[in-house]
């Protein structure tokens, strides 16, 4: 399976959102009028280190992530990377996307000299982490999130 990971484009955002919306935890939590996304996407775009790849495949997007390059002090001054939102479509999980995904996150993560990669997910993904696991990806952490809105 072929599948061109890229840096997204403005004009993929309505895809990258389509991918956030079809899950289940997404579709709870994604809505409203697409002009919110298209701002966030240019405030990504603006800053430094801070980037949304899609996966395209026969001229669909089926796959994405974001990729935040994080310098740091602790760990000996590690950089680190850190993934959100990483998405397959749902009529295509389980065919290889999720391991060629990873492994185009790890190469940019290498390329830009991190020493760790990092992501979150719900704790109610279980498949989700089966999958990270199996990736070599360990549960070292546990994450706090307080909504400020």
């Amino acid at each position: 399976m072929t599948v061109t990971f890229r840096e997204a484009q403005r004009a993929d955002v309505p895809a990258v959102i389509a991918l956030l919306v079809d899950d289940g935890l997404g579709a709870s939590r994604e809505a409203g009028d697409m002009d919110i996304y298209l701002r966030a996407f240019d405030v990504i775009q603006s800053g430094g280190g801070n980037t949304v790849i899609v996966g395209e495949r026969d001229g669909r997007i089926v796959a994405t992530y974001q990729i935040t390059i994080i310098a740091g002090l602790s760990l000996r001054a590690s950089t680190r990377a850190q993934l959100e939102s990483v998405r397959v479509a749902s009529d295509l999980r389980g065919q290889g996307i999720g391991h060629l995904l990873i492994a185009d996150a790890e190469a940019r993560a290498r390329g830009a000299g991190c020493s760790l990669m990092q992501l979150t997910m719900n704790h109610s993904r279980k498949d989700t982490a089966r999958f990270y696991a199996s990736l070599g990806f360990t549960p070292s952490h546990i994450g706090y999130k307080r909504e400020l809105m």
